[in-house]
């Protein structure tokens, strides 16, 4: 059959590709001989899926059904590998082969592709999304070559200035949020093995547990930089409100009560995740994101 990348992911990919990249070029070729290789049969193709990967419908050759999941090298799908074998199926989703096979490939365990928690009502959302993230908070490996939360928000940090320098507008939230960073990379409290881009479209419904994380950017460093990304889910509805400011600084309050993370450390990362979004979203040309996760951030 042909494979079509859903427009959602072409529109994503063409807003970070390098020049030269040929991987959506390629990719119809590369998801033939990936079923091919491992005797699939596929159902279809998971519309309008994610920004970083393909998602295939599949069964196994025993009729199981599974995953299969390819991303470009630059979206780490080997690092997001290590970090769903770390975890071994406690709150994400299972890696369903056996040893690395193909660079950038993935047979994973099928979930529920359609359910995911923020389709619950908003209050119970954060709350199961919550429990989900707290399993997944475990010491990373040993030797382990996870990017760290410092070396991250370093590379985003070099954008934002760059960000800045161009913007006026947007220069005294980046300094803000650079100088919240440096007061918290200062003294880390943990170093756990994190998500690294944990929201409530992250959780989806499956069988074994009722709900399981799927699509980690894994990260090594403290929770509650993971934590920041679930506080500004739904931020288009919090902007429509007129209490959104009053409603944000509550949900912060709870998130860090409920999961025991210091409430300030969260508001900090809430701050430097929310800028460093608002600017990368601005600088490539997705005007209306930027401008609601900017006012976010002046929230805080």
């Amino acid at each position: 059959m042909a494979f079509e990348p859903p427009r959602r992911l072409v529109r994503a990919l063409g807003e970070t590709a390098p020049d030269g990249d040929d991987w959506l070029a390629k990719l119809p070729e590369a998801v033939e001989r990936a079923v091919a290789v491992r005797g699939l049969t596929v159902e279809r193709v998971q519309v309008p899926g994610g920004r970083s990967s393909l998602v295939v419908l599949v069964r196994t050759t025993e009729g199981s059904p599974a995953v299969l999941k390819l991303a470009p090298g630059r979206a780490r799908p080997e690092s997001e590998r290590a970090a769903l074998v770390h975890w071994g199926g406690l709150g994400a989703v299972q890696v369903r082969e056996e040893g690395a096979g193909a660079a950038g490939v993935l047979l994973l365990e099928r979930l529920h592709p359609d359910v995911s928690v923020r389709s619950l009502p908003e209050a119970k959302a954060l709350l199961e999304a919550a429990g989900t993230l707290r399993r997944l908070w475990v010491e990373p490996p040993a030797s382990h070559a996870f990017e760290t939360v410092a070396e991250r928000t370093g590379r985003q940090a070099d954008a934002m200035r760059a960000g800045a320098a161009a913007d006026a507008q947007v220069a005294p939230l980046v300094d803000a949020a650079l100088a919240v960073r440096a007061e918290l990379l200062a003294e880390p409290p943990e170093r756990m093995l994190l998500h690294g881009t944990f929201r409530q479209s992250k959780v989806l419904a499956g069988d074994r547990m009722p709900w399981l994380a799927v699509g980690p950017d894994p990260v090594v460093g403290e929770s509650a930089f993971d934590l920041a990304r679930l506080v500004r889910d739904r931020v288009e509805d919090l902007i429509a409100q007129p209490s959104g400011a009053s409603t944000t600084r509550r949900r912060i309050k709870r998130l860090a009560e409920s999961l025991e993370v210091d409430q300030e450390r969260l508001r900090g990362w809430t701050l430097f995740r929310a800028v460093e979004s608002g600017v990368r979203a601005r600088r490539v040309g997705r005007e209306q994101d930027a401008e609601l996760l900017l006012e976010f951030a002046g929230w805080l």
